[in-house]
């Protein structure tokens, strides 16, 4: 059976021999475990059911110690959620019986996925962070094989913590990626030369985004010779890195030219991290105003970091919006996408990664998590939605397939069952297969169910985007006006990204309606939306005021019968409540006869609203 390559202490003392016997380990350990991936895939349910037999969810459906998939299959659910809710409220309320897990819940990761508004608990135990870490460990000796060289430099990665709350139990919440930095596994890593940053830890670590980003931003700078490959996590979070650079390289050439670091990092450990490695350099400071301060910022990346191979970020799913700008400031260069990973668990690894955007796949490794597949149909190519109703019948439940058995072509929901204590659970990916590597599928990520908006880390589906704009809409009632139809999409063309509706209105005077009042309207769908949406505008700053266009009456009737132009049938068409397609954005803007912003950041707070923030 396929082991596990143990390089994290290998290279403990990398030089040129042992980096490439470690990466050959590594190509080694993927071409085993995908070649025997059913073997691993049993063997990985087997661990897990043993592991949980005395469970309380598994014996509540009558397992009763059962490891084999037949049974397992036959007696527990496909689950969503919300029929964990209240298992996963007992243990954030202090309840520490074995109810998903027979080891102890070590924290809870907070999904961007949302649930009545606020963020998704993931239950996740301590070993799971070496599972992500030998995840991790898999992408640069694969990147390596297409690009040598990239252990002589250093990355420069936009890194970045978030809050974290405590649940009324005790238990800490927060991101996946702020659990993974704050472990012993990313601060104490061993010395490798793939983990090698411009950035030390202590600036990632530090809450403040603004002294985050630069204090980044000033060690990327003054190492730029040093640097091989640029990144963050999305590709819109790298795009935001950038445009703080246009804002602030001025300060930034100040710190360099003197050595000094400017007076509003006041956190004391990013400020000494930083000035460790600060040293005065007016060449440089020279060097990098003159090419900040031309008019184009045309690959301003190669032109301050000329080394840079590629720019390591997500550009899949809603994050394909943001790939004319990444080509725009780096002349092209690559873009790669590493892996795809999740709050529930971290899944797989492309490994073409050089392969263009849009035919990006990832192979799945069998070890991380025993995986089933549900076939789902596109339902309408113009808004991407999908076809699936939220439980499953009996019918659907035996059409599940496990990981070698899907079909080239093939859409699939991802169900996974985990160490850490989820069951045939729906993650909510679209995933499409794509080929295979041995024994192992491949899948293109083709969207998030139900999910209709999205800029940065936020994912409004339809019902909540309909109840928001319920509830602005209502305030136009006193008005003698109602709303008629509507629809949205995300605009990315500048950064931050924004959401915008688009509005038609029956109205009896619109001149009796102020400006005012269409800004409280946007005001009052950004107060409807959910936790993961309102942090995003109010501490992170990813994600731009919301805006209303006023259209034209007869707007929708128009959609409508460009749609029916493109082969919609009319018997079946709604409107869509997204819409992405290029034509229809260009039609709906031409008949705007008002916009309006809105013009305040909505209320948010750190963690759900009963519990108190961590400090």
């Amino acid at each position: 059976m396929p082991e596990a390559p143990n390089i994290l202490s290998d290279s403990a003392d990398c030089i040129d021999g042992i980096v490439v016997e470690s990466n050959n380990k590594v190509l080694k350990f993927i071409e085993d475990v995908t070649a025997h991936a059913d073997e691993v895939q049993r063997r990985v349910l087997s661990e897990i059911l043993s592991r949980s037999a005395n469970v309380e969810y598994l014996q509540r459906y009558g397992l009763n110690g059962c490891t084999d998939r037949e049974t397992f299959k036959k007696v527990i659910p496909v689950v969503t959620y919300e029929d964990l809710k209240p298992d996963i409220e007992r243990i954030a309320n202090g309840d520490t019986s074995p109810i998903l897990c027979s080891q102890p819940i070590s924290e809870f990761l907070t999904s961007s996925g949302t649930s009545a508004g606020e963020r998704k608990l993931m239950p996740t135990i301590e070993e799971e962070l070496g599972r992500r870490s030998l995840l991790y460990s898999l992408l640069m000796p694969v990147m390596s094989q297409f690009l040598p060289g990239l252990d002589k430099g250093k990355g420069m990665y936009f890194l970045f913590v978030k809050s974290e709350a405590k649940t009324p139990g005790g238990l800490v919440a927060r991101p996946v990626l702020t659990s993974y930095y704050r472990s012993s596994h990313f601060k104490n890593r061993p010395n490798d030369p793939y983990t090698n940053y411009t950035s030390p830890k202590e600036t990632i670590l530090c809450l403040d985004s603004y002294q985050s980003m630069y204090s980044q931003l000033l060690c990327g700078l003054f190492q730029n010779e040093d640097v091989v490959r640029v990144g963050a996590v999305f590709a819109s979070g790298f795009i935001r890195a950038i445009q703080f650079l246009e804002k602030h390289w001025s300060l930034l050439c100040k710190d360099i030219r003197t050595g000094t670091i400017d007076s509003k990092i006041t956190d004391p450990s990013a400020r000494e991290a930083v000035m460790k490695i600060l040293k005065p350099n007016p060449k440089l400071a020279d060097f990098v105003e003159a090419e900040c301060s031309k008019g184009s910022w045309k690959g301003i990346i190669t032109r301050l970091w000329p080394e840079t191979k590629y720019i390591d970020v997500i550009v899949t799913g809603t994050m394909s919006q943001y790939i004319p700008a990444l080509d725009y400031y780096s002349n092209a260069l690559p873009l790669v996408c590493t892996m795809y990973a999740s709050s529930e668990c971290y899944f797989g690894i492309n490994l073409n990664p050089l392969c263009s955007p849009s035919e990006v796949s990832y192979t799945l490794i069998p070890n991380m998590a025993y995986f089933e597949f549900l076939p789902v149909t596109r339902k309408d190519e113009l808004t991407g939605s999908i076809s699936e109703p939220t439980a499953l019948n009996d019918k659907e439940k035996q059409q599940l397939v496990d990981l070698v058995d899907v079909n080239l072509g093939q859409d699939y929901e991802l169900v996974v069952t985990t160490y850490a204590g989820l069951y045939r659970y729906r993650v909510g990916d679209i995933l499409r297969v794509s080929g295979f590597k041995n024994k192992a599928p491949q899948f293109n990520f083709i969207c998030r169910k139900n999910v209709v908006l999205s800029i940065d880390s936020d994912k409004t589906d339809e019902v909540e985007l309909q109840n928001a704009v319920k509830n602005a809409a209502n305030q136009l009632l006193q008005y003698e006006a109602s709303l008629v139809e509507y629809t949205s999409y995300a605009d990315t063309s500048a950064i931050p990204g924004h959401y915008v509706l688009f509005w038609e209105l029956s109205v009896k005077d619109s001149t009796l309606i102020a400006p005012s009042v269409f800004e409280d309207c946007c005001f009052t769908v950004e107060e409807s939306l959910n936790s993961v949406y309102r942090q995003g505008r109010v501490c992170d700053k990813s994600i731009g005021p919301l805006e209303i266009r006023v259209v034209e009456n007869g707007t929708f009737d128009m959609l409508m019968d460009f749609a029916l132009s493109q082969g919609s049938s009319i018997n079946q068409y709604k409107t869509p409540r997204c819409v992405k397609y290029a034509p229809i954005i260009e039609l709906l803007n031409s008949r705007v006869i008002s916009s309006y912003f809105s013009p305040k950041c909505p209320r948010w707070t750190a963690g759900h609203k009963q519990w108190c923030t961590q400090n």
